[in-house]
């Protein structure tokens, strides 16, 4: 458990609005670089749960006395319902004044929180880039993650040290260019889940036994190549400029698996242009493919 009682000294009083899994994290976290867990609102009893287990010298209550509470306020709720939570607060005259409020969002900056901004609070948009489970070594996941940080330009320094404090590393975003930043790491991360999800089928529908086995060696290859070289990393028919084996792949597809079909075309043109851009495929290649792609559409 999480008491606050590391080697440094409390610094901040930090509360929790929604201590899901990500919340509780970073809570974690923060309690572990000395910081003071001293209260949290929650309605699920699994987030009630997680309160007595990590911070028993929490106070559960509401969120007005959550924020009265505390120096730091951490509202990890879920996207949609962030905004609402923020305007109600307000609207009820909740002390937002002199507190710094965070969240963990990807999809927000600071503008989300302009209603508790108004009524004097000192807005963080804190999002760590990586998944939790639960589990107790959530709070290790963190060491070495980096956060997407929007922050008024005054607080920069504040958001950066609270980043480094629960071992990440801090990576400023502009407010305009949040629902980007969010956008890519969705398109990285929920997709492949998706692509390894339906090869795996493919797989299986091609007699393959043990899918998984076949593909992790693969993919931890192309995932390194992919985060070391770039577009420089494109290996396969595509890249090549094999149009009949591309061909024949389209084919197979749309016989095994035909909703699976959009997404390959769509993913082939993407490559062929990027290996086109990158000088990797001739622009009598490139033509080929996109004939052979370009008749599915």
């Amino acid at each position: 458990m999480e008491t606050g009682t590391s080697e440094h000294p409390a610094r901040l009083r930090i509360g929790i609005i929604g201590p899901g899994r990500a919340g509780t994290a970073l809570a974690r976290a923060l309690a572990r670089a000395g910081h003071e867990i001293t209260a949290a609102a929650a309605v699920s009893e699994p987030s009630r749960q997680r309160v007595a287990k990590h911070f028993p010298r929490a106070r559960l209550t509401e969120p007005a006395r959550v924020l009265a509470d505390a120096d730091l306020v951490l509202l990890t709720v879920p996207d949609d319902v962030l905004g609402g939570l923020v305007a109600g607060l307000a609207a009820t005259g909740a002390p937002f004044a002199g507190r710094l409020i965070a969240h963990a969002s990807g999809a927000h900056g600071i503008r989300v929180l302009d209603p508790a901004t108004r009524a004097g609070a000192l807005p963080l948009a804190l999002h760590p880039v990586m998944t939790f489970t639960g589990r107790e070594d959530d709070v290790d996941r963190i060491k070495g993650v980096c956060f997407g940080v929007t922050t008024p330009e005054p607080l920069r320094p504040a958001g950066e040290a609270l980043v480094i404090e629960m071992g990440g590393e801090p990576v400023f975003i502009d407010e305009e260019n949040r629902s980007l930043y969010h956008a890519a790491l969705a398109f990285a991360a929920n997709h492949l889940v998706t692509l390894v999800a339906e090869a795996a089928t493919l797989l299986r529908d091609a007699g393959a036994e043990a899918p998984n086995r076949m593909l992790g060696p693969l993919l931890g290859a192309a995932l390194d190549n992919a985060l070391r070289f770039g577009d420089a990393g494109l290996t396969g028919p595509v890249a090549r400029g094999d149009d009949g084996t591309v061909a024949a792949h389209v084919a197979a597809i749309a016989a095994a698996e035909p909703g699976a079909l959009p997404a390959y075309l769509a993913l082939a043109r993407l490559t062929a242009d990027r290996a086109l851009a990158a000088g990797m495929l001739s622009a009598s290649d490139a033509e080929r493919l996109l004939d052979v792609l370009g008749d599915q559409r």
